[in-house]
């Protein structure tokens, strides 16, 4: 054992923890990895999950759970954290597309908790995986509404406080802060769309709500059909922190030219 802190059940089970870090592990995975028993790796593997500390991928195997993918520097409040598997559930019921809820981390967003489509094409994100903050409508909503980006980050930036060789623009993510949403077409990966909204706690905003899907399905103007029930959706979690910081600059609305009309479903929302 690299580490032995002399309380033997939690160098154990931060032996399990390591051990997913590395990938995603199946039991056989975890025992090779650790050391441990095979009972004893399922016990304590079937422990942190139950405290949402590791998770299970589509496969079944064990990865980083949303309680420690959401250790981001704005980290999510638990009860939203807690909310998030059901409200992340009813927005893919009510659209049938997988939904993904993410946070930053530096030059990554990692995806702390999702709901995938059943059946048919779909995007899949397993929770605890990282993405570029350089692409797709999740990295446009937080940055977006981040107050600044980090400065590590920024050389050969498209405009001011954007990642080096961002697909998208200063004024794109201006767009995003006047309607609150945020879409994108084979951005991160070609034949994919996705539409994203603000998730806002006590100090700002915290996370991205995303919906992602085949383009065939969402069309090339997925915020059109999706916008107002993924800000709909962001709301609902947003609630969940208590009082919500009034943001600075414009409204977080969808009311705008750019926006879904009620003819095409959804409830349009705001953020203040």
């Amino acid at each position: 054992m690299e580490h032995s802190s002399g309380v033997g059940v939690l160098d154990k089970a931060a032996l399990v923890l390591s051990a997913v870090e590395h990938g995603p592990a199946g039991l056989g995975e975890l025992v090779a990895r650790t050391g441990l028993t095979r009972a004893t790796a399922h016990r304590l593997a079937s422990a942190l999950e139950t405290h949402r500390l590791l998770a299970r991928d589509a496969a079944g195997r064990f990865v980083p759970g949303p309680r420690l993918a959401a250790g981001s520097p704005a980290a999510l409040p638990w009860e939203m954290l807690d909310a998030a598997g059901r409200v992340l559930t009813a927005l893919r019921d009510d659209t049938g597309e997988s939904t993904q809820l993410y946070v930053r981390r530096g030059p990554v967003r990692v995806c702390v908790a999702a709901a995938e489509r059943s059946a048919g094409l779909r995007d899949t994100v397993p929770v605890g995986a990282a993405l570029p903050m350089t692409a797709g409508s999740g990295a446009q909503v937080l940055l977006a509404f981040t107050d600044s980006t980090d400065s590590t980050d920024s050389a050969g930036a498209t405009g001011p406080g954007l990642p080096a060789h961002t697909t998208f623009t200063a004024e794109a993510l201006a767009r995003v802060r006047r309607r609150g949403w945020a879409e994108s077409v084979g951005e991160r990966e070609t034949g994919l769309a996705s539409v994203s909204a603000p998730v806002f706690g006590p100090a700002g905003v915290v996370a991205a709500i995303s919906l992602s899907g085949p383009v065939e399905r969402l069309t090339r103007s997925p915020g059109r059909r999706h916008g107002a029930v993924v800000v709909a959706a962001a709301r609902q979690l947003s609630s969940q922190a208590g009082p919500v910081m009034t943001q600075p600059g414009p409204r977080v609305t969808v009311n705008d030219t750019d926006a879904p009309s009620h003819a095409e479903g959804g409830v349009a929302g705001h953020f203040t």
